[in-house]
């Protein structure tokens, strides 16, 4: 599936009991352009999101929605709830059929435990970012004067400081969210290190650091705002309900391919 850019591959029929990484790993291996590998189970209610390295995807779960919709022939606008791992309640998904392959998606973010500044430090570089925490997944917001900004530019770098910040904070996963702003509004970098596992990637869009800016940006600005922002991928929208005070992302899903792929029953820890 393509979530603005954000490739997933969404696996069915894998029991709980198989060593899911491993199988993430070969999926990974055999299709290089995927970024993530989530497992979906779609018998029980609400029907259920499991990633690999058990975070929170926006993204992945707007893409297990679509799927359903597509398994259960659903056409127009659909809308379900789903159980993803990293998110204490399931989480409502909305969408929009545009073609047979493709759909607009919106899904309404889990719980956001708030907004902090917390003091860092990589190699000689010190200073003070905001740390969003989300269920199942936290991100740092770096704008275009924090002095770890020159980070975007050194990947080697970049890596061994989402690394090592997951390590200290004790994060299900850690997003560094490189934030500028263009005439036309706002444009993202991300880079997510999910430790369970093992991935590191310069995704194409991240749903939940998009959330994350948004949070980062209606506190700055304290006021409830939509904000679009431009990813290597495409635009993804976050919104702030008034009503319910919940944080919407928006954006598409398309479908790509399936495969059939067959692999040895090797347990758990063996």
């Amino acid at each position: 599936m393509d979530p603005t850019g954000n490739i997933t591959a969404l696996a069915e029929g894998c029991p709980a009991s198989i060593d899911r990484a491993r199988i993430a790993g070969e999926i990974m291996r055999l299709h290089p352009e995927v970024e993530q590998v989530g497992f979906v189970d779609f018998s029980p209610e609400p029907p259920s999101l499991t990633m690999a390295g058990g975070e929170f995807c926006g993204n992945a779960s707007m893409c297990a929605a679509a799927l359903l919709a597509d398994n259960r022939q659903g056409a127009g606008t659909f809308r379900t709830l789903l159980k993803v791992s990293g998110a204490k309640e399931p989480v409502s998904v909305e969408l929009e059929k545009e073609t047979d392959a493709l759909c607009r998606a919106s899904v309404v973010m889990p719980e956001i435990s708030g907004l902090e500044m917390i003091r860092l430090s990589y190699g000689e570089t010190e200073g003070t970012l905001p740390l969003v925490r989300l269920e199942g997944i936290f991100h740092l917001i770096i704008d275009s004067a924090s002095p770890f900004s020159a980070l975007q530019a050194d990947r080697e770098s970049a890596a061994g400081a989402v690394r090592a910040w997951c390590d200290k904070l004790q994060a299900p996963g850690l997003g560094l969210m490189f934030l500028g702003q263009e005439d036309t509004g706002y444009c993202l970098t991300p880079l997510v290190f999910i430790p369970g596992s093992g991935t590191l990637f310069w995704e194409s869009s991240c749903a939940s650091g998009s959330c994350a800016a948004g949070v980062y940006l209606s506190n700055a600005q304290d006021a409830p705002s939509a904000f679009s922002f431009r990813q290597p991928g495409g635009t993804l929208t976050v919104s702030l309900e008034p009503d319910t005070g919940d944080f919407v992302l928006s954006g598409s899903v398309r479908r790509l391919s399936a495969h059939s792929l067959l692999f040895s029953p090797r347990k758990q820890g063996t």
